[in-house]
């Protein structure tokens, strides 16, 4: 079995103290970096965004990382989500396309995708139980969608770089170039991003991964691993 095939995205896994301690100072998790929009009325529906896909820097043991949107997933075990990885796996950078809905393992999107390429990310509420995903590239022309059932509560929504979990563990990040969220949109508008909103990603006693303020339409930021 290949690495791809055993990896997943976990929802947010949450520092233990921070949440409850500096509420309104964003948070901290083991896994995600990025933005989180969470309420408890009015379900979300749609979310989108543009991002460029990073380049992975060499690294002394394989290490896995996705960029993508998603719903669900910070305060519950569902997530519906689509996005971007960037692996060094046995010395080489691999990229690829996917698509996932938790508690399944991702499904390979079998479409090209490069460092550089900009990608725009949709996922949108049908019906009662069908939503389409659809995820565009850009930069090489080529469109996927597929339609999925999914019966999450729709209390979140996310713009993040993750560390996967890979056998059953949160795997060790990639060392990537920084990932700009761009054109992100929630239920059709522009999502609001705060300071309160933002997380950021530690290993260990670490910060691997730290988003930027929003910029000054507050709906698009920018990702950097920490060095």
């Amino acid at each position: 079995m290949s690495d791809r095939t055993i990896k997943r995205r976990k929802p947010c896994v949450l520092h233990p103290t921070k949440e409850s301690s500096r509420p309104r100072s964003g948070w901290i998790s083991f896994n995600w970096s990025g933005y989180a929009k969470r309420k408890t009325t009015h379900p979300y529906r749609r979310i989108s965004a543009d991002w460029t896909v990073p380049y992975v820097l060499p690294s002394s043991r394989n290490s896995y990382s996705s960029a993508w949107i998603g719903i669900d997933g910070f305060a519950n075990t569902d997530l519906i989500q689509t996005g971007t990885a960037h692996d060094w796996i046995q010395g080489k950078p691999v990229y690829y396309a996917w698509w996932e809905i938790l508690p399944a393992t991702e499904t390979m999107i079998p479409n090209p995708v490069s460092p550089g390429d900009c990608m725009r990310g949709i996922i949108t509420k049908l019906t009662r139980h069908s939503w389409c995903i659809s995820l565009i590239n850009l930069t090489k022309g080529w469109t996927f969608r597929t339609i999925q059932r999914y019966t999450g509560p729709q209390s979140s929504a996310e713009w993040i770089v993750e560390a996967p979990s890979v056998g059953g563990s949160i795997a060790s990040m990639s060392r990537l170039s920084p990932v700009a969220f761009r054109n992100c949109r929630l239920n059709c508008r522009p999502p609001a991003f705060y300071t309160r909103d933002k997380g950021i990603l530690i290993q260990g006693q670490r910060i691997l991964s730290i988003p930027g303020s929003p910029n000054c339409c507050r709906d698009g930021f920018v990702v950097r691993r920490a060095h």
